[in-house]
């Protein structure tokens, strides 16, 4: 039987406390996950010790860096953005996805853990109004970093910030990515590496300097097809 106890050890392990009610918390994530799982498809990684590093801990790396109104862009099963919701309940957090299946794992989830500070939005990035209006916007293994600055950085306020999960091979992916970023109006604040039991992992921070241009992000799936 997996225990809070032993989450509570795992994110000690990478020098992050957390509570005995945060603990238990992810405890029952990580139940309601595994269950919801053999209905929809929402993780291919289901062993506890796997989720507990490659889900919680890989989200909460990045949680210092958030503040105030945070859009979790395709949250899928809640990465990072119910993670944010549990260790930070500072932070008003709006999770989007275009799947209702997810959406309504999302609510359920929301509901069993009794969080307070985190809504659900069931909508494509394309066709979300809010441009402009949060502090923080992130994605977790969602697109390539030149498609994914165009889903995210037309919703960041100016000063805000754009905090994006990505993998060893973020290098090529910057590079790519340089003139998009560029056109939407933000630059690379911070390139933070980190390592996860041997993988090799990276948070990119960009910052809003300007609006981004009114078209953006373009339908009809162009970001994908002809990213910037």
């Amino acid at each position: 039987m997996q225990s809070a106890d032993e989450i509570k050890q795992a994110f000690l392990g990478y020098r992050m406390k957390i509570s005995q009610e945060q603990a238990e918390k992810f405890k029952t994530y990580y139940e309601f996950l595994i269950e919801e799982n053999k209905k929809i498809n929402l993780t291919a990684i289901t062993e506890f010790e796997d989720v507990v590093l490659k889900h919680f801990i890989d989200s909460a790396v990045a949680v210092s860096k958030f503040k105030g109104s945070v859009l979790d862009v395709g949250s899928g099963a809640g990465f990072p953005g119910i993670v944010l919701a549990i260790l930070r309940d500072d932070l008003q957090i709006t999770l989007l996805d275009s799947l209702n299946k997810r959406i309504t794992f999302l609510n359920e989830l929301i509901k069993l853990l009794n969080l307070k500070n985190v809504k659900t939005v069931h909508s494509r990035i394309e066709d979300f109004n809010q441009k402009q209006m949060f502090d923080c916007v992130t994605a977790r293994a969602v697109a390539n970093l030149q498609t994914l600055s165009e889903y995210l950085l037309p919703f960041v306020k100016i000063d805000g910030k754009a905090i994006i999960y990505k993998g060893a091979d973020f290098f090529d992916e910057l590079e790519v990515a340089q003139n998009a970023i560029k056109v939407l109006g933000s630059q690379v604040e911070e390139v933070e590496r980190y390592n996860l039991n041997g993988m090799s992992r990276a948070l990119l921070v960009l910052r809003k300097i300007k609006p981004a241009p009114q078209n953006f992000p373009r339908s009809g799936n162009l970001p994908r097809k002809k990213p910037l």
